[in-house]
């Protein structure tokens, strides 16, 4: 059975975020105000073949922590994509 995921990747609290830092700077000049505490990071969506969709979550999981983000700055939360799902 196909399983869509989503896995979300952010720096740890404590770490530095130049990037939401830049963001944040610059949202004044585009008329954003009352904006703060930005913090970037990444969206991976795929889909993982498994019998259950606690396998695919497993899978997805383990996917992260070996590939798609660095454990000792970033934590990774994988989900199901309702989205994609219905």
């Amino acid at each position: 059975m196909n399983h869509s995921v989503i896995v979300e990747v952010t720096l740890r609290t404590g770490i530095a975020d130049p990037e939401g830092a830049t963001i944040e700077r610059a949202l004044p000049a585009l008329g954003f105000t009352g904006v703060r505490a930005v913090r970037a990071g990444k969206l991976f969506r795929f889909d993982v073949e498994a019998d259950s969709a606690d396998q695919a979550l497993a899978t997805a999981r383990a996917l992260a922590e070996r590939l798609l983000s660095n454990p000792v700055i970033e934590d990774a939360h994988a989900r199901l994509d309702e989205v994609a799902s219905t």
